[in-house]
């Protein structure tokens, strides 16, 4: 026990850090400002035609249901009762379960038809009702939306990430609205909604799809690069930095609803949500122990780590057997025990890491990030978009602090290796056999890294496959190789239908990635024998060492697959279609004069209306 709190006061003693003692009254000041309790609005709303979400629909008339089960019938009863209280909090109804009820009223005062969208603030909520009536008149309530996160997503009325429907109010009238706030076993609901009008709405939808697209893409591209140096500079942290910048992808895109919207469609609950936080939390921790050495220099505060690595598999657990009061529970914990991180790594900094301060400002944005989310689900920190797209923010913020702090570590390691080669060296010196042995070992690298240069010389940048070059090397030599032992053998061109207006509609990126998937589905019947390869643009060579039947059934299976490729886009989904033509080895012909036959085939096919096969006819 002495020893760990040696450890903590490492980073206390005279000499210390300075500049924390600023970042805590920035910190401060900040949480203030988030800590302002909004004046609800009133809790009838007038509506217009140039709504732009920044009315909500109030929280002045807001009724809990533990049960959750209560229907508009118990609801309209609850609000005749004077059941419906005002919130109380910042906006948040805290960790509750069963269901809460809002009442408000929209009035149209003009003399048109109103039509807006009303959306709802969050994502994580189980399931939200809407009802609806001409208020002052003696009708029951009819339902506009019955909205879950278990429905498959196309059943929504509004193709959005969070819950929305449409609402028409006629002219001079106010409708009168309950909603039902589906919280689940134990959950928080915002029961708010903003109004909107419909292209309104729909523009904002853009304007968020853009913002997540360049944080997903930004954690992409640091996967991948880390993945390369951790392929090519075979570090270990590297590994882990590139699968902990995967899961914030899974994380966010599952928290902010854009897996269920463009992923997981047709199935999706709360457990993908929770095992995504856990796997997050999981390899955080991971890395974080990796990258500090915990174990090697802080071993009691690794027992820290571990205790939170313990809860991270209990949260895995939980989801695994839906105890979803108990994953809630364990989330809560998660984000306690995170603001711990941060002084393990102030302790491994005063014991003169470097890269652990980076480390610890890293850590800090994105605790301070989940710290905002936790006490807006409290109720505590009011919710608008600023500290709703905060938390992703600042985790991106954090991974991009943590690849500089990957930096100073591996130049420190890069320092320590220096100095180990300099004395290693120097020992080699004195033995001749060693040093001769090791320029063996950099010659055989040299030969590697020629042979993979070579390899790379022969292989298309963009779909994998043989480039032009290195298809006609391969393709004549299996020519030769045919004729000398009288074996058949046919050439198949194929060609993308159309391949200018895909580029032209969609872009030159879904351009490339259609011919990277005309490229897989080619691949998936090519054998070891056959030769395949991309000879320019959106046209395709395959030489089959079959006869015609053979390659026209292998044809028909590619023009199949082909057919079925979707890859979807900003304007919609790309679908393509692929022309053939087939050529069979005659004579003593070379691969020109075979691929020459090929692609008159190939014409003949786009002449013909395209999307279809033909054979050539017999050489004259």
């Amino acid at each position: 026990m002495k020893k760990t709190i040696g450890e903590f006061e490492l980073w206390t003693q005279k000499g210390g850090p300075k500049w924390h003692y600023r970042l805590v009254c920035c910190a401060v000041l900040m949480f203030a400002i988030l800590l302002s309790m909004p004046s609800y609005p009133h809790t009838v709303v007038d509506v217009t035609s140039l709504e732009g979400g920044s009315k909500p629909s109030g929280l002045n008339a807001i009724w809990h249901d533990p049960s959750g089960f209560g229907n508009i019938v118990e609801a309209e009863k609850s609000y005749k009762n004077k059941l419906f209280l005002p919130l109380g909090t910042a906006g948040s109804t805290g960790l509750k379960s069963g269901a809460f009820w809002s009442h408000f009223i929209l009035k149209n005062s003009s003399s048109e038809t109103v039509y807006v969208s009303i959306e709802y603030v969050d994502n994580q909520l189980d399931g939200l009702t809407a009802f609806s009536r001409i208020q002052g008149g003696s009708q029951p309530y009819t339902e506009l939306a019955s909205l879950s996160a278990n429905q498959p997503f196309s059943s929504r009325k509004i193709r959005h990430h969070r819950f929305a429907f449409p609402l028409e109010i006629p002219p001079f009238a106010s409708k009168e609205m309950m909603v039902k706030f589906d919280v689940g076993v134990l959950g928080v609901a915002f029961p708010s909604m903003r109004i909107w009008r419909p292209e309104q709405l729909e523009e904002r939808s853009k304007a968020e799809a853009i913002l997540t697209s360049f944080l997903f893409g930004g954690y992409f591209l640091m996967a991948i690069l880390a993945l390369i140096g951790a392929i090519s500079a075979r570090k270990n942290i590297l590994y882990l930095y590139s699968l902990y910048s995967v899961t914030k992808i899974w994380v966010w895109g599952s928290l902010l609803g854009y897996t269920h919207q463009y992923l997981l469609q047709e199935q999706f609950d709360w457990r993908y949500q929770s095992i995504s936080s856990a796997v997050a939390i999981l390899t955080g921790i991971l890395f974080a122990r990796y990258f500090l050495e915990t174990a090697k220099y802080t071993p009691r505060l690794d027992y820290f780590l571990k205790l939170i690595l313990l809860n991270g598999l209990f949260l895995v657990i939980c989801v695994v057997l839906q105890w979803e009061a108990l994953g809630h529970i364990s989330m809560m914990l998660a984000l306690f025990f995170y603001p711990g991180v941060v002084v393990v790594a102030l302790v491994r900094w005063r014991q003169g890491d470097t890269s652990a301060a980076v480390f610890a400002l890293a850590w800090g944005v994105l605790v301070l990030g989940l710290l905002v989310q936790a006490m807006r689900d409290l109720g505590y920190v009011v919710h608008n978009p600023i500290n709703y797209y905060w938390p992703p923010v600042a985790s991106f913020v954090e991974m991009l602090a943590i690849m500089i702090a990957i930096g100073l570590l591996v130049k420190r390691l890069r320092q320590q290796k220096e100095t180990a080669e300099k004395k290693y060296l120097l020992h080699l010196e004195a033995s001749r056999t060693e040093l001769e042995q090791q320029v063996k070992l950099r010659t055989q690298e040299l030969e590697y890294a020629k042979a993979k240069a070579e390899e790379e010389a022969r292989t298309d940048p963009l779909t994998g496959i043989f480039n032009r070059r290195c298809f006609f090397e391969e393709a004549s030599n299996l020519v030769v190789v045919a004729i000398n032992n009288q074996m058949p053998l046919c050439v198949l061109m194929l060609d993308i239908d159309n391949f200018k207006s895909v580029n032209d509609i969609h872009g030159h990126l879904i351009g490339d990635q259609a011919l990277c998937a005309t490229a897989r589905v080619i691949s998936q019947h090519v054998r070891d024998v056959d030769i395949f390869g991309r000879i320019g643009g959106e046209e395709f060579a395959l030489v089959l060492s079959s006869n015609v039947e053979g390659a026209m059934k292998v044809a028909n299976r590619i023009h199949r697959d082909i057919a079925k490729i979707v890859i979807k886009s900003a304007v919609g989904q790309a679908q393509f279609t692929a022309s053939i033509g087939i050529a069979r080895l005659q004579g003593r012909e070379d691969i020109l004069e075979l691929m020459r036959r090929a692609d008159s085939a190939l014409y003949q096919a786009k002449r013909a209306g395209r999307n279809r096969i033909v054979e050539c006819a017999e050489a004259t």
